[in-house]
């Protein structure tokens, strides 16, 4: 017991400075974003004079909302559409019997292997042959399902009491009904845990909406974040800096508001 108070001061100290680490490329951040050119290249480590001519910059006349608020829209489309995939395919793969089912789950699984960039090509064909290029269609269709969530909510199903789905047929629910008043219920943690992951994910596409988007006033905020290098007269990184704190901000309020499911949603069995 005395050994681990002498220790106790040590250990503070070293999560302190891990913190301060992880605190300091945001600090610098909150800095430069009131900075202009000259003062950033100097290190200045007090705030600038340009905070608002940066905002004035990245938010009207480089129309950084209109991003953001693109990039918002197709995050919860994409992250809804996998949560609604990924229950329905868990509920195949657990509740129902059919030829060949643990083979589909492993092909499933499968596709967890293929990153999207060795298929980006052969996708960009579909949808452009589809007609749905420079559309929020052709942004969010492509990944409207996701081998992780039918993988996830297959493991959540499977570990729930096997005789709820002899109770829901004995009270005369069909499946649908099921799913609805008993698992779903049951599967909030869940699903906002997914949502927060793929809200993330689709966030931080960079690559298929530089490929399958040129209208600029569809394109999402990380493509918008890329010209902001060339906000000013040359390379401009106070703008960059602002563009890149207030990006970070629709992710953050998701977060914060699914924290708590997104801390237990993978504990599956922890009630068990």
């Amino acid at each position: 017991m005395a050994s681990r108070k002498k220790r106790r001061p040590f250990t503070h100290l070293a999560l302190i400075v891990i913190c301060a680490l992880l605190c300091a490329p945001v600090v610098y951040a909150l800095l430069g974003s009131s900075q202009n050119n000259s003062q950033l290249v100097n290190f200045r480590l007090t705030p600038g004079e340009s905070f608002l001519d940066n905002f004035s910059t990245v938010w009207n006349d480089r129309d950084l909302w209109r991003y953001m608020l693109n990039s918002t829209v197709m995050s919860a489309l994409i992250a809804t559409g996998k949560a609604v995939t990924g229950i329905l395919a868990g509920l195949a793969f657990v509740y129902f019997r059919f030829p060949g089912r643990s083979v589909v789950f492993v092909l499933v699984l499968v596709t967890l292997m293929m990153p999207t960039e060795v298929s980006i090509l052969a996708l960009f064909r579909i949808v452009d042959d589809l007609g749905m290029s420079d559309s929020l269609a052709g942004l969010t269709v492509p990944f409207l399902a996701s081998a992780t969530a039918a993988f996830l909510f297959r493991q959540h199903f499977a570990n729930l009491p096997a005789n709820l789905s002899e109770a829901a047929q004995l009270d005369g629910a069909n499946p649908l009904q099921f799913l609805v008043r008993v698992l779903i219920p049951m599967s909030w943690n869940v699903i906002g845990a997914l949502f927060v992951i793929q809200f993330l994910y689709g966030w931080n596409m960079y690559l298929w909406p530089l490929l399958s988007v040129s209208d600029r006033d569809q394109q999402v905020v990380q493509v918008g974040l890329a010209t902001l290098q060339q906000a000013g007269e040359g390379q401009s990184y106070g703008p960059l800096l602002m563009g890149a704190l207030l990006a970070s901000v629709p992710p953050i309020l998701v977060f914060l508001a699914l924290q708590r499911p997104f801390m237990t949603g993978f504990a599956l069995t922890r009630d068990k």
